[in-house]
């Protein structure tokens, strides 16, 4: 396996909380499991009802860097209302998206800025931004929104 193959893979490894793999004659072997936890990282920050991970299908790594907003839609006017503008971090995570105590019922919006993503990295794409819309029913349970995306393709579902 080339140096580059090897780096990619010991940083999705990082990334993922993989168990440790290695290259051995043409075939991926795992050696010992190396849970997220040992390794010093946790999920997301303390608690946060509301979690999105977006993962760059082209480079097979996390997707560091991608500009998203949260917005909430209000009754009057059926107006979108910006409640928080952030990054992801090298994780591909947006830690406390939405603070405990801030979860109303209602619909909410992220939408991900994937041209300004793309063209960072040189890369033409087909979707400029990509908006996932969602309703809380219970200000009580957690919401993860995770994200895979290519220049031209994405996939969304709601995680656990």
């Amino acid at each position: 396996m080339s140096s580059r193959a090897a780096l990619r893979l010991r940083t999705l490894q990082g990334h993922l909380g993989s168990p440790e793999l290695v290259w051995t004659q043409g075939w991926l072997q795992t050696l010992i499991p190396v849970p997220l936890m040992a390794q010093g990282r946790g999920m997301e920050s303390v608690s946060s009802p509301l979690t999105t991970h977006v993962l760059d299908t082209v480079s097979g790594l996390p997707a560091q860097g991608l500009c998203l907003r949260l917005s909430r839609l209000e009754d009057h006017g059926q107006q979108w209302t910006e409640l928080r503008k952030s990054y992801t971090n090298p994780d591909g995570r947006c830690p406390g998206l939405l603070p405990p105590g801030q979860v109303k019922t209602g619909t909410y919006k992220l939408s991900f800025d994937t041209e300004g993503y793309w063209k960072e990295r040189g890369q033409e794409s087909f979707y400029p931004y990509v908006e996932v819309v969602f309703t809380i029913t219970n200000e009580t349970h957690k919401f993860h929104v995770p994200l895979l995306l290519s220049p031209w393709s994405y996939t969304t579902y709601r995680g656990s």
